[in-house]
């Protein structure tokens, strides 16, 4: 009676293709509005928010895999200036990346991303961002492979030729990251292009995960329609949100899990 109930709702509230149930909440660099983003204190509070956690990653000079969103340390580390790829990981863990955020996190560590795999809760999954070049995908799959929580793992890549190769080495579900285009003049966003979806299926990808502007119905349709899934980044407008549950996203990805899933739930989106 609840699901028929709920059917009404969302038919007489949205009126579109693709209203849903449920959708799945993805915490930003973990919960990192209040938490220092990429860290095991964002990991594990996103974890405890009952979402499913996205971090970023590169591979550091002497071959590990560590969890940051930038090419170099200085916007996290309080302004030591090191370029991740030409460090060495022991280095730049020495790193405060904590104390940007708030004093109570002074000592945060950058992660290995074999200690954030390792946390990974049953029934939850981690959506892993490469963010540097196909150098890291050997480690990567080694690092996969012998985790034990690999059908936890999503690979997520803005570039599309690491994307693709990635999927061809790791046997694990890969989306193409896709930003949201603006027109120049007006600053007015441009709607994703239904055949985004097309290049991924032919690139043998399982969805994409694009901004969430773009996000129209007909795009939506033309995902549906390549039988790929759809994931949209980075929500904190619970309205935005709830328009884009009623298109039939799968998942959203936003810097405030708990907070965003009560927003929808107040708001009638999800049950």
């Amino acid at each position: 009676m609840r699901r028929i109930a709920w059917g009404l709702v969302c038919l007489s509230m949205f009126g579109v293709v693709g209203c849903r149930s449920s959708v799945e909440i993805i915490a930003h660099r973990g919960a990192s509005y209040l938490a220092p983003e990429n860290t095991m204190a964002s990991v594990l509070l996103g974890w405890e928010k009952g979402a499913d956690v996205e971090v970023d990653v590169y591979l550091s000079k002497d071959g590990r895999i560590v969890v940051i969103h930038d090419s170099t340390t200085k916007r996290t580390s309080g302004g030591v200036d090191l370029k991740v790829s030409e460090t060495d990981s022991q280095e730049l863990r020495k790193l405060d990346v904590g104390s940007f955020k708030a004093p109570q996190f002074a000592g945060e560590r950058i992660p290995y991303l074999e200690e954030v795999i390792a946390t990974i809760p049953p029934g939850r999954k981690l959506y892993i961002e490469i963010k540097c070049k196909k150098e890291i995908l050997p480690a990567l799959r080694q690092m996969i492979e012998g985790s034990g929580r690999k059908s936890r793992i999503v690979i997520i890549c803005f570039d599309l030729d690491v994307a693709t190769e990635s999927k061809k080495m790791i046997d694990v579900p890969t989306y193409w990251l896709k930003g949201t285009d603006k027109i120049k003049d007006t600053e007015q966003w441009i709607p994703h292009d239904p055949n985004l979806a097309q290049t991924a299926k032919a690139r043998g990808l399982d969805g994409i995960d694009v901004h969430y502007a773009g996000v129209t119905e007909e795009f939506v349709r033309g995902v549906r329609a390549a039988g790929l899934k759809l994931y949209v980044w980075t929500v904190d407008d619970p309205d935005e949100a709830a328009r884009l549950v009623a298109l039939g996203v799968d998942g959203i990805t936003t810097n405030r899990p708990a907070w965003l899933r009560e927003q929808l739930k107040n708001r009638r989106a999800i049950p």
